[in-house]
């Protein structure tokens, strides 16, 4: 037997009068994807769901700008010399 089928168990769950299920107190408070493969078979799967406004730090450029901006941060030191110019930039929207 290959080791990913011997970590597979089955239980037995009996869906209560309301239609839950319960998968476990180590599941409480967790999301779950729940996908119906084919009539009578659902396959239940952890997940975290990410707020749509934010889904965009999930993205592999959004983690290679931070670690630039965290490499740029960790060898330029603090300057106010331009304060001024930066939040008049900043009030009219530019970057």
């Amino acid at each position: 037997m290959a080791a990913s089928a011997a970590n597979h168990r089955v239980s037995v769950k009996v869906v209560g009068t309301n239609g839950q299920i319960s998968l476990g107190k180590q599941f409480a408070g967790r999301q779950v994807l729940v996908e119906k493969q084919a009539e009578g078979v659902w396959l239940i799967r952890t997940a975290t769901a990410a707020p749509d406004n934010e889904r965009w730090l999930h993205a592999p450029s959004a983690a290679t700008d931070l670690a630039k901006a965290l490499d740029w941060a960790s060898r330029s030191q603090p300057n106010d010399a331009a304060l001024d110019q930066t939040l008049s930039r900043l009030a009219r929207g530019k970057r």
